[in-house]
């Protein structure tokens, strides 16, 4: 089984400035508990008993974009027992985008790039990354991203979803994964609808997958009921095989330890489809 969303962060390695604010409260809430280093012996303390075996390490707002690859790299060397792959941060608009993936591609664990095309509404609205649907060259570097085997790693908000599947449409081979089931931040039965809805563009497009992943982040208190019409309107959508679980440590540890966390998933998704879910999914996207 892979774990297909995490984050590490060792802070005497690699700068980030999002992780060093203090008293700064983001849309996931306060960071303070998580302002230390995670590394792979934790996150696999924290995974291991419940049988995975591997995962996806996700870029997560690091100030040099290549140091962090280039860390992550040294983690998955010396540890040959753990198969881990990662997904690095590149700005697809860049004109030098070309060099950059280069040097990523050098790096044997890199799979794909994300670069957020939304957190949540008050943030997005702060810092304007929603515009980078209308910039010619997003869907440009998109597209040289799928030619170069590479895929992406797309977070971004409900209200986003129908514009971004025009967007990717137009760079159809290239694999995309939809990261935390796509932000469903209101979770009123209105809110849930809406995003269901919304969510159909995505998943009408056959290079889409989605990660069950990140379902805390707008609902901290939650019980496992909560999550159920989220996992299965992406299982219905999507169907198994294209649906994968992430566990979104340790963001999500703000929430919840990873025993819990993991076990509303599994309880959630059918016996049938958990083959999928935890493990043939993930392996095939990222190939692990």
């Amino acid at each position: 089984m892979i774990d297909a969303h995490h984050h590490l962060w060792d802070l005497s390695a690699v700068h980030y400035p999002w992780l060093a604010a203090k008293g700064a409260t983001r849309f996931f809430g306060d960071p303070t508990p998580i302002q230390r280093n995670y590394l792979l012996s934790e996150f696999r303390k924290d995974a291991a008993p419940h049988g995975i075996s591997g995962s996806v390490h996700i870029q997560v707002g690091a100030q040099d974009a290549l140091a962090e690859a280039t860390w992550v790299q040294g983690v998955s060397d010396a540890a040959a027992d753990w198969p881990m792959a990662q997904v690095v941060f590149c700005d697809l608009t860049a004109p030098d985008l070309a060099r950059q993936l280069d040097q990523f591609q050098a790096l044997s664990t890199v799979r794909g790039v994300r670069q957020i095309v939304g957190r949540a509404p008050g943030e997005d609205a702060r810092t304007g990354t929603n515009a980078l649907l209308d910039d010619p060259a997003f869907l440009a570097g998109l597209r040289e991203v799928g030619a170069r085997g590479l895929s992406f790693d797309l977070q971004l908000i409900p209200e986003l979803m129908e514009k971004t599947a025009q967007v990717l449409a137009k760079a159809e081979e290239t694999p995309v994964a939809l990261c935390h089931a796509g932000s469903p931040h209101d979770r009123s039965p209105d809110g849930l609808r809406s995003w269901s809805g919304q969510l159909r563009a995505l998943a009408d497009l056959p290079q889409v997958v989605c990660k069950l992943s990140g379902l805390g982040m707008f609902q901290h208190n939650w019980r496992e009921a909560d999550f159920r019409p989220i996992i299965e309107t992406c299982l219905d959508q999507f169907g198994a095989s294209r649906c994968m679980f992430g566990s979104n440590f340790p963001v999500d540890s703000l929430y919840s330890d990873y025993s819990t966390l993991f076990a509303a998933h599994r309880n959630l998704v059918p016996e049938p489809d958990r083959g999928d879910v935890f493990g043939a999914t993930v392996q095939r996207f990222y190939q692990l």
